[in-house]
């Protein structure tokens, strides 16, 4: 198996508070992997560090390596801003710019020096159909974004993020404020999207982790009590804690 992303004895702390402790984790290309576990457990600070999100708080330090295609992300050599668009971040709310919907897609690649018109417009349509947003937008790229559903305003946002052509994606709870027929057509952008990066998304709906992933993680505590295929997390967990949370006894 070929892991793209390796975490190894991850330990993450905000000023004395020991957020993440000893986490170690393998995340396998072009999969989907979940991770599970109730709140305040480590899960966003986890994919945070991924692609250096968390360097933004002034109290962060971290011990421990995190790997991308072997190579140490947290190496002094890094740029962040490269890191960046290798490792995308969709959030829990959609945060479309106020610019047009063109822009938005297009901010990112005018980030990294792309301002051909012709090269900016078939990226656009490319990362909008790839989101499955085209259709409903073509004719209105240069409205604003702040003018689209919830749903359709996640699904910019994940535009926004193919567009640079990232090798992962992460995904912090992208349906948490959408409705039931948004969230059906996120997880089924999930299932498309797959097939050309790798994504890990936090969740707190089970349900949810089960239908659109392979692998699962659960966190508890800031640390990874166990992890494998989900249908064995699910189905079959080797750990008390775990049958206890997918359950519902706690969480």
């Amino acid at each position: 198996m070929e892991y793209i992303i390796e975490a190894e004895n991850l330990n993450v702390y905000f000023d004395e508070l020991h957020i993440l402790k000893g986490v170690s984790l393998k995340i396998p290309k072009n999969t989907v992997t979940a991770l599970i576990g109730p709140s305040g457990c480590g899960k966003s600070t986890f994919i945070r560090t991924l692609n250096r999100m968390n360097d933004l708080i002034s109290t962060f330090r971290m011990d421990g390596t995190v790997l991308l295609d072997g190579e140490d992300i947290y190496n002094p050599k890094v740029d962040v801003v490269d890191l960046r668009k290798r490792v995308g971040m969709v959030f829990q709310k959609p945060n479309p710019f106020p610019k047009s919907i063109f822009d938005n897609v297009a901010y990112g690649l005018r980030v990294h020096g792309i301002n051909d018109k012709d090269i900016l417009e078939h990226k656009v349509e490319e990362a909008l159909k790839g989101a499955a947003l085209w259709d409903e937008v073509e004719n209105i790229l240069d409205k604003s974004a702040m003018g689209l559903s919830g749903g359709q305003q996640q699904r910019l946002c994940i535009a926004r993020t193919i567009a640079v052509e990232p090798e992962v994606i992460l995904m912090d709870e992208p349906c948490s404020a959408l409705d039931p027929i948004s969230t059906t057509k996120i997880e089924d952008l999930i299932h498309k999207l797959k097939k050309d990066y790798t994504i890990i998304i936090v969740t707190h709906n089970m349900q949810q982790a089960t239908r659109v992933s392979k692998y699962a993680a659960f966190f508890l505590h800031g640390e990874i009590v166990e992890n494998g295929r989900t249908e064995q997390i699910f189905l079959e967990p080797c750990d008390q804690r775990t049958e206890d949370y997918i359950t519902g006894r706690f969480g």
